[in-house]
């Protein structure tokens, strides 16, 4: 069995006490290296200020090497900040009015990329499989090609990709396209994902579909699927049992007194469709004013990249608009919204989602959204909850027993909110049903196994023909 090598913006290295990463995707990529051994190579976090970063920080876990290293203050400002969370990041959320173009920055992405294959190439043994992730690192394969790498390189995208409209509104979606040709394997969360990419291709004229599955484009015949990412449903669900005597959880139960509870996680990310879904429910109680003081709505939304402007900015406004409603629908004794600003612990999570009556998961676009299917997996089979969710989500695809909605229009929004609290217990335990088997059968682990099989067996035209 070929040794592994994964590469992502961050890796999650286990904390000294040897805990795990938390996360489903940790867990299936380490179960992973742990079997074939391997190289986990990523950024540290950590910036070298003005200086060269220093050699790569090896750590050693089992048959588990993680390779981190550090960058400049202006890779962090160029690569991350700028090309990948202020265009890459807008433009796959179809949010073509906060993209922010520089060349300063784009030149950065391809430089540190650059830099990262001459950081990870002298690690890497011929009979070695590499598997990148995420949009940070789509010209990897290309800078590794160029340096002679004949590897197995597969390549998959955690976000959405758009169609050709909106890809084409960025000056270098030429360079992106045929970074992605490197790969033996591009793999995509949806089927709608894969076709936006083979559509560009066709319209651009720079490739061709050559049926099952094959591409050929920029002289190379490579492989591209639908890989829906899963949870690790079976522990989850577990874990979400055990939670519920978690003594946060208790102290929710206690304090919504009876009420059903509504229930809302998300990164704070203009993705979200935070400030819609405050709306939503707003819309909610006015339309249904027997609900008064009768539902709780959480809605926890831990800080993200709060060094940026815009995010800085949509914090604000959530807050903001959270407080209006209350102020416009609260009562004395009962605060519809709670809105917790931080993290909170995963098994506190796995307690609430399991307490909750409706699951509001409404992104505006989402690659998948994990969220989704851990609200599904940590229900009580007997007294299951509600899953209500965007049709813009990737999860859409699978979780046929969710009361699907457009979270633009907030009045439809509203108006699913009700079905679901008056929705019958046989019904709700029917739909719950439905989506907990699916979850079941295409867990994390199957998803990993599966993009790795393919990886595995897919054509690539750099290699001779003995190789096959």
């Amino acid at each position: 069995m070929s040794r592994l090598i994964v590469v992502s913006n961050r890796v999650p290295v286990p904390s000294k006490d040897g805990g795990a990463a938390a996360g489903g995707l940790a867990v299936a990529l380490q179960a992973a290296l742990q079997e074939r051994g391997g190289i986990w190579m990523g950024w540290s976090g950590e910036s070298s200020g003005d200086r060269e970063p220093g050699a790569l920080s090896l750590q050693q876990k089992g048959n588990i090497t993680y390779a981190l290293t550090d960058l400049t203050d202006t890779d962090v400002e160029e690569y991350y900040r700028g090309f990948a969370n202020r265009v890459l990041w807008p433009i796959c959320h179809y949010r073509l009015d906060l993209a922010e173009y520089g060349r300063k920055e784009m030149a950065g992405y391809f430089r540190v990329n650059r830099f990262f294959a001459h950081r990870l190439a002298p690690l890497i043994e011929p009979d070695d499989i590499i598997w990148v992730h995420d949009y940070h690192l789509i010209p990897l394969a290309a800078e590794l090609r160029q340096m002679g790498l004949k590897n197995r390189i597969g390549f998959f995208l955690h976000i959405p990709w758009p169609p050709a409209d909106i890809l084409v509104t960025m000056p270098v979606h030429e360079e992106i396209m045929r970074g992605l040709s490197h790969y033996d394997l591009v793999g995509f969360q949806t089927d709608y994902d894969l076709q936006n990419f083979a559509g560009y291709l066709r319209r651009e004229g720079i490739g061709d579909d050559l049926g099952n599955g094959l591409f050929d484009s920029h002289g190379r015949i490579f492989k591209a699927g639908a890989y829906p990412i899963g949870i690790e449903t079976a522990a989850f669900a577990e874990f979400a049992e055990k939670a519920a005597n978690n003594v946060m959880v208790q102290k929710t139960r206690r304090s919504i007194e009876g009420r059903d509870m509504i229930i809302g996680v998300d990164r704070l990310d203009y993705s979200k469709g935070i400030i819609q879904r405050l709306e939503a429910f707003e819309r909610f109680i006015t339309c249904n004013p027997a609900y008064q003081n009768k539902v709780t709505f959480l809605q926890i939304t831990p800080k993200s990249r709060s060094e940026v402007p815009e995010y800085e900015q949509m914090q604000k406004m959530v807050a903001e608009q959270a407080g209006r409603v209350n102020g416009a629908i609260g009562t004395v004794d009962w605060v519809p919204i709670r809105y917790v600003n931080r993290s909170i612990s995963r098994n506190v999570l796995a307690g609430l989602f399991r307490l909750a009556t409706i699951g509001l998961v409404t992104p505006l676009r989402d690659g998948m959204n994990l969220v989704a299917k851990e609200y599904v997996a940590a229900q009580d089979p007997d007294r299951p909850g509600v899953l209500v969710l965007s049709r813009f989500a990737g999860a859409a695809r699978e979780l046929k027993g969710a009361l699907l909605v457009n979270p633009y229009d907030v009045e439809g929004t509203g108006n699913a909110i009700a079905r679901g609290l008056a929705m019958s217990i046989e019904e709700r335990r029917d739909r719950w049903r439905m989506m907990m088997e699916h979850l079941l059968s295409h867990d994390v682990s199957l998803w990993c196994k599966e993009f790795l099989r393919d990886l595995v067996t897919a054509p690539s035209s750099d290699r001779s023909e003995a190789e096959g």
